[in-house]
């Protein structure tokens, strides 16, 4: 069988991180083979690790690769408002939206890879990606409060990205259900109509 050309070889290495980048964000870290993965890039399993040396290997330039997505996202939404409290609902809207909770493979990788962080070790070569990733989102957001003190705008940008994420989580769990738009509604009148919680 012919040597693909390195041409085709980089080719087929940016499909299996782009199809391992939604795969990983609709099931987890680990809840995706390299078959699965292989398979949603239309190739052989077994051509796999000519690009990865392992499953591991992937994960993580997939998570860099979503956290890189949704941080140009934000930054685009943000440029939309014409002042803080207008960017602020540019990123909350769509994040806290039917369309966001209904097509994982887009959306958030914190709401994603968190529940599978619980289970990594501190030294996991997972973690880096995912703490830097999440520090840019929190750096972004803090940047949209109306404190002018560091602390206390970092201190407001965790208190609404945990609800923003926890809300997300919840419309999912619980997606069928009138709750599931209630959870998400509730969550983004909270954040975006009364005034940034101290």
């Amino acid at each position: 069988m012919p040597r693909v050309s390195r041409k085709q070889a980089d080719l087929n290495r940016e499909i299996i991180v782009e199809a391992a980048t939604r795969l990983f964000r609709e099931r987890g870290l680990h809840g995706i083979s390299v078959v699965d993965v292989m398979a949603a890039a239309g190739l052989t399993h077994g051509g796999f690790y000519g690009h990865f040396q392992s499953k591991e290997a992937l994960a993580r330039e997939a998570s860099e690769r979503a956290f890189k997505e949704v941080g140009t996202r934000w930054r685009e939404r943000i440029t939309q408002g014409d002042d803080k409290a207008a960017a602020r609902q540019a990123l909350i809207k769509p994040y806290l939206s039917v369309y966001s909770r209904d097509n994982p493979g887009e959306s958030c990788p914190v709401v994603a890879f968190a529940g599978d962080m619980c289970h990594e070790h501190a030294d996991s070569s997972l973690r880096e990606p995912f703490m830097a990733g999440l520090n840019r989102l929190l750096d972004a957001l803090g940047e949209l409060m109306d404190s002018d003190d560091a602390a206390e705008k970092r201190q407001q940008a965790l208190v609404q990205y945990s609800l923003m994420v926890g809300a997300l989580t919840l419309a999912r769990a619980t997606r069928g259900d009138a709750l599931s738009e209630e959870i998400l509604e509730a969550a983004q009148n909270f954040l975006t109509e009364s005034p940034a919680p101290d």
